[in-house]
């Protein structure tokens, strides 16, 4: 959720927007998690059929890191939150991958001849 649908919500809800719901905007986080967020949506995925997605292709992670400009003293941030934006979306999909499975079992219990 944006900023302006946050506070579009609130005013039509006729609630007064609270400071800390809030939903961040670019512009509040330090340059090098924008920067973080570009590369990680820049990479490519890694997937297999049947678990998903498995991570990202880091094979060029190297020139996004000297295209962006990213200083040695970044990096460890830059990585980190490169690892973490990875772990989320891993996760994600393995849930997904869940839910699927579950309701195929579901699905194949529910045809079965009497």
């Amino acid at each position: 959720m944006t900023r302006e649908l946050y506070f579009e919500m609130c005013e039509q809800l006729g609630q007064e927007p609270e400071e800390e719901k809030i939903p961040p905007d670019w512009e509040d986080f330090p340059e090098i998690i924008v920067v973080a967020l570009n590369t990680f949506n820049l990479l490519g995925d890694r997937v297999a059929a049947e678990v998903g997605f498995i991570g990202k292709d880091y094979t060029n992670l190297p020139y996004f890191i000297d295209m962006y400009g990213v200083e040695s003293e970044e990096q460890e941030l830059f990585i980190e939150t490169l690892m973490w934006l990875e772990s989320r979306v891993i996760k994600d999909s393995q849930d997904l991958m869940k839910r699927e499975r579950e309701k195929i079992k579901r699905k194949g219990r529910g045809s079965k001849p009497s």
